[in-house]
C-alpha cells in the first residue's frame, strides 16, 4: 500500500511539473515557440518605431513600458512620449526609477514581467545601466527577454542591449562602455556622426571591441533570437551596417533596408 501511494505521488509531481513547463513564457507559449526579439534604432524614439514595436508583440492592445532612465526621468521626455503615443492602441506604462517609495506603487518586477514590450529612451547610457543594476532592473529585463517580451529603444536605448560601444556618458570625450550583452555584438548608434563612425571603425579594426552593428539616425534593426532578422529605414538616405575585420582590414557591409512608415 505504501509503495502504491508513493507511486501516485511521484506521478503527480511529474505531471504537475510538465504542466508548468507547457505553460512557460508569455501568453502560454512553450519555450520552443518563444521568439526573443530586440528592435533598435539609431536615434530617439519615433512614432513609426513605436507602432512597429506594438506589431511585434502580436497583441491588439499591448502593454508597452517606457524607460526614461537615461534622461533621469526628465518630465519633458515623458511628456514627449505621451504625445507620441496619442491615439495608439497600446497600454502605456512609464517606469520611473528616480522615485521615493509609496504604498500605491507597483514593483519593478510587477511592471516589467507583465509587459508585452519594453522601449528604452535616450540619454546617458552609463548612468542608466548603473541605476538598473542597483535596482535589480537589469536582471528583470533579462528575465522578460527570455520570456519573449519585446525589447526596443534608440540611442542609449539601442546601445544598452549590446556588449558595448562608444558613448558620450562621460566628460570630455566619447568612451567605450560595457552594456547588458543581450546581443553578442558591439554597437554604434548615431552612425552618421563622423566622430562616432571613425572611433567605431578604429576600435573594431584594432580589436578593442568586437565586430558589430551600426545604425544611422532614422535607421533600425530587428534581431530575433540573437541574430539579425531585418533592416529598416524611415527614409532612403539612412542606413545600417555590419562592421567587422576581413584580412586585417575593417569593412562596412551596407544592410539593405525596408521602408518603415
Amino acid at each position: 500500500m505504501k509503495k502504491l501511494l508513493l507511486l501516485f505521488l511521484i506521478v503527480g509531481i511529474v505531471f504537475s511539473d510538465s504542466a508548468c513547463h507547457s505553460q512557460g513564457g508569455p501568453r502560454g507559449k512553450s519555450e520552443a515557440e518563444i521568439k526573443r526579439m530586440i528592435f533598435v534604432y539609431g536615434n530617439g524614439t519615433d512614432k513609426a518605431f513605436i507602432k512597429y514595436v506594438a506589431t511585434l508583440t502580436g497583441k491588439e492592445k499591448p502593454k508597452i513600458c517606457f524607460f526614461p532612465t537615461a534622461a533621469a526621468d526628465d518630465p519633458r521626455v515623458i511628456a514627449y512620449w505621451d504625445k507620441l503615443i496619442e491615439g495608439m492602441a497600446i497600454n502605456s506604462c512609464v517606469i520611473r526609477t528616480f522615485i521615493s517609495s509609496s504604498p500605491e506603487q507597483k514593483s519593478f518586477e510587477e511592471e516589467i514581467l507583465t509587459a508585452d514590450a519594453i522601449i528604452v529612451g535616450g540619454g546617458n547610457t552609463l548612468n542608466m545601466i548603473a541605476v538598473w543594476h542597483a535596482q535589480g532592473i537589469d536582471t528583470l529585463l533579462r528575465m522578460a527577454y527570455e520570456k519573449g517580451v519585446v525589447m526596443a529603444g534608440g540611442s542609449a536605448g539601442s546601445l544598452c542591449w549590446f556588449t558595448g560601444g562608444y558613448s558620450d556618458s562621460r566628460p570630455r570625450e566619447l568612451s567605450i562602455i560595457d552594456c547588458l550583452g543581450f546581443l553578442p555584438y558591439s554597437h554604434c548608434p548615431h552612425y552618421d556622426n563622423p566622430d562616432r563612425r571613425s572611433l567605431y571603425l578604429e576600435a573594431i579594426e584594432s580589436g578593442i571591441i568586437e565586430p558589430g552593428y551600426a545604425c544611422e539616425d532614422d535607421a533600425a534593426l530587428l534581431f530575433i533570437d540573437g541574430h539579425l532578422s531585418e533592416s529598416f529605414s524611415l527614409n532612403p538616405g539612412r542606413h545600417s551596417y555590419f562592421v567587422t575585420v576581413e584580412e586585417g582590414r575593417v569593412t562596412e557591409t551596407l544592410l539593405p533596408a525596408k521602408a518603415l512608415k
